[in-house]
């Protein structure tokens, strides 16, 4: 059985604003208020060291999820480098961590809602309302969720830099002395826990490690970027608020950020518009609670899929039971871990614990498996296993320096954690609230370990561990590859013989690539599909037959069983990692929605693969007679190639090129001295000769056939519908729908009753504005 992969369909761009989008959340505009009154102005440097600290974990995590790249993301990493113990107490650490910050960004939703404290009963309500509906959301699987959180992160950076540059000049130089505040600079180092929980979200960087593009270059950078990012904001957040509003006023607020909007907004007055006046203060300070509001969703959101997660990677290590693992039968969802997730997010919510230390107990948990992620790299690095082959390393200068400044850093903040004290002995506390409730976590974990993961978890070793396959050496460049998706067993042996006669045309080395795409909702980890065993019982069914039909044609075929989001990115990704020449796959001929052309998988292959590109429609065991068309389209020579190709290899095929010309008004005068006429047929005849010549066809592989009559279109459908196979370029006319395919593709599959071959050049037709700088902003950002 093949293994499972996942589809490489994100770029930098996408890796990035996926971790922007789960940092610039609730934090940014929630702790304000709560870091201002601990350490002051001060809180900026509590920023700057969360900041630096996440760094160094980003560098680490870039380097093992290079090198393992499955889903549970620290969890995973830890449990395979230090066992199962370890990667007990960081699964459910990381379990709690998220729940503990979805239950902080639900309060801050109810805060900035109502303009009330987190402990009125209507937040309270709010939030429960909120995250029960989010639950909900996850439970069904809204595949429209991942657009509408790109959204939001674009509306928030901006949002954010409006703030700040409105609010930079307004800064009062006063306001920021003193510096510190309260317990003088201990109380920045305190601080600098509770702002943690705002950079937890890098780590989904890592958990997606397998579905990026290029990782060695753009998952390091995306991370790196992603830290950075709301870094500075942060820091330019707090210095604007405590330069504008007194901290005591900054500390008592429920909506900090919205306050200072009022102010540094209201500097610009009103304006009249019409009769009616508008207050600028007014206006910052309500879109600042839309921004906020957003920003909560945004950032629940995300953790309640992360955790669904992290459940799915315990479960498949043992670790935890499968039955929470269970995929729902109609959403396809991991419905049993979300339901359990919320379950324990509206708890936590509802329980008398502060929003600061849901805060402060999120941003522990993950301190822990950061600490623990720094010694897992060190590890791997001394152990050295065969197929530990990271993508991206610590530069040599970095190494060992980053994991043990790091993991050092890791643990600086947590003996400092928390301003609650639970145990004092002569003033000093030995440990606080969070800290112990960070302990019962661990705790609790070690016990599950010893009661139950101890003797269920699978084993695991580091040189037996599955890692991201190597790339293809330069030898293998040379051969002449064939991606054949495969999805319905009624077409997939013939399609496999039509893929096989194309590669029987090349000299030299070639190669067959049968590809099987299951997709999934964005609520259900990729990796999750083994969970699903009908479906990929039924992939590998499919694959193990592709490989049956290549050995008795006697033509090399690997497989490739891929699990994706959306099969037509993941398809592109294949055929660009397989650096394919050509690209055959099965077409049921009918359109599946009016905005798409032949399907939402086939039509991103069909217009953007680098590569020649055949549709095949109702493909029989034998072509039979065979019909190409003998156009003057450009992709007619690549359509007659094809229909060549199968000729060749099928003994009972034949091949007739037909030329329809239309009835001449008027002769054509010819080139001749004589000036003698050029009639339809000759016309028709010398078309056929000429692009036979550029499809690399003798005169005797052919027949030449030329039909003349007045109604073009009707005498050519009804011409080829006297053939079993039909072979016809790809063509330019018509509308935007038809600019790849034309309506004549689509009238010959609509009436053939046998095989149609649709096939365009690996030259792609004119790219749209858009598409063209899309194109061109990705390949700067990757350097693809």
């Amino acid at each position: 059985m093949a293994d499972q992969e996942l589809a490489r369909d994100l770029g930098f761009l996408e890796a990035y604003t996926l971790g922007l989008g789960t940092m610039i959340g609730a934090g940014i505009f929630v702790l304000p208020g709560i870091v201002a009154e601990a350490a002051g102005p001060a809180s900026m440097v509590s920023f700057t060291i969360g900041g630096i600290v996440a760094l160094l974990a980003a560098l680490s995590l870039s380097e093992l999820a290079t090198g393992m790249p499955r889903a549970g993301g620290s969890y995973y990493y830890i449990n395979h480098a230090l066992g199962s113990f370890f990667g007990t107490i960081v699964g459910w650490g990381m379990w709690a961590g998220l729940m503990f910050a979805t239950a902080f960004y639900m309060l801050g939703f109810g805060q900035y809602l109502l303009n009330q404290p987190s402990t009125a009963i209507g937040v309270v309500v709010a939030a429960l309302v909120m995250a029960a509906l989010l639950t909900l959301l996850n439970y069904r699987g809204v595949k429209e969720t991942g657009s509408f959180q790109n959204f939001i992160v674009i509306a928030l950076v901006g949002l954010i830099l409006v703030f700040i540059i409105v609010g930079l000049p307004q800064v009062d130089p006063d306001l920021l002395t003193p510096f510190t505040a309260g317990q003088g600079w201990a109380a920045v180092g305190v601080t600098a826990g509770t702002v943690f929980v705002t950079f937890i979200g890098f780590e989904v960087i890592a958990t997606s490690a397998e579905e990026i593009k290029n990782p060695g270059r753009n998952l390091p950078l995306a991370m790196v970027a992603a830290v950075v990012t709301p870094t500075l904001l942060y820091v330019f957040v707090m210095l604007v608020s405590t330069g504008v509003l007194p901290v005591p006023q900054l500390a008592t607020s429920d909506v900090p950020v919205a306050d200072v909007a009022r102010v540094t907004a209201g500097a610009l007055g009103t304006v009249t518009i019409a009769g009616f006046t508008i207050q600028f203060a007014v206006i910052g300070g309500g879109i600042m609670i839309v921004g906020a509001v957003l920003a909560t969703i945004s950032s629940a959101n995300a953790s309640i899929l992360s955790a669904a997660r992290v459940n799915f990677a315990m479960g498949r290590d043992k670790i935890l039971t499968e039955w929470l693992n269970q995929i729902h039968g109609e959403y396809r969802t991991p419905y049993r871990a979300i339901l359990a997730t919320g379950g324990v997010i509206l708890s936590l919510i509802a329980s008398p614990l502060p929003i600061a230390t849901l805060a402060d107990v999120a941003a522990f948990m993950f301190l822990i498996t950061y600490a623990l992620v720094h010694i897992a790299v060190v590890v791997l690095r001394r152990a050295d296993p065969d197929n530990y082959e990271p993508d991206f390393r610590i530069p040599s200068w970095g190494y060992p320096a980053v994991p043990i400044v790091g993991f050092l850093g890791c643990v600086a903040i947590l003996v400092q954690m928390g301003d609650t004290p639970l145990v004092m002995v002569s003033g000093v506390t030995l440990l606080s609230v969070v800290q112990a409730i960070g302990g019962g976590i661990i705790l609790l974990s070690i016990g599950w370990w010893a009661y139950y993961a101890r003797s269920e978890a699978i084993s695991t070793t580091l040189v037996g561990e599955a890692v991201a396959p190597t790339e293809a050496d330069d030898a293998e460049n040379d051969v002449y590859r064939v991606v054949v998706p495969v999805a319905n067993p009624a077409t997939e042996e013939s399609l496999i013989r039509y893929a096989a006669a194309s590669a029987y045309g090349h000299e030299g080395p070639t190669e067959l690539v049968a590809v099987n795409v299951i997709e999934v909702p964005p609520q259900m980890s990729p990796e999750q599909i083994e969970l699903e065993e009908e479906r990929v019982e039924r992939q590998q069914e499919l694959l193990d037959s592709a490989r049956g039909t290549a050995a008795t044609l006697d033509i090399p075929l690997r497989t490739r069983a891929i699990v994706g989001r959306d099969a037509g990115s993941a398809l592109l990704s294949t055929i660009a990692e397989e650096k394919a020449d050509h690209v055959l796959m099965g077409w049921g001929g009918t359109r599946r929605r009016r905005d798409v052309i032949f399907g939402s998988t086939l039509d991103p292959v069909i217009e953007r693969a680098p590569c020649e590109v055949t549709l095949v429609t109702n493909p029989s065991r034998s072509p039979g007679r065979i019909v190409a068309l003998a156009g003057r389209g450009p992709n007619a020579p690549i359509a007659i190639r094809r229909a060549g190709e199968l000729a060749r290899t099928f003994e009972d095929a034949s091949l007739t090129l037909v030329n329809v010309q239309p009835t001449a008004d008027d002769e054509t005068p010819g080139d001749g001295e004589d000036d003698e006429t050029v009639t339809p047929r000759e016309t028709g005849t010398e078309a056929i000769r000429s692009v036979a010549t550029a499809a690399g066809l003798d005169d005797s592989e052919y027949e030449s056939r030329v039909v003349v009559s007045e109604t073009v279109r009707e005498s050519l459908l009804e011409t080829v519908r006297q053939y079993d196979t039909v072979s016809v370029g790809a063509t330019g006319e018509g509308v935007a729908a038809q600019a790849l395919y034309g309506s004549i593709p689509q009238a010959i599959v609509s009436q053939a009753d046998g095989t149609v071959l649709i096939a365009r050049d690996a030259d792609r037709s004119p790219r749209t504005l858009r598409e063209a700088l899309r194109d061109r902003l990705k390949g700067l950002l990757e350097n693809e």
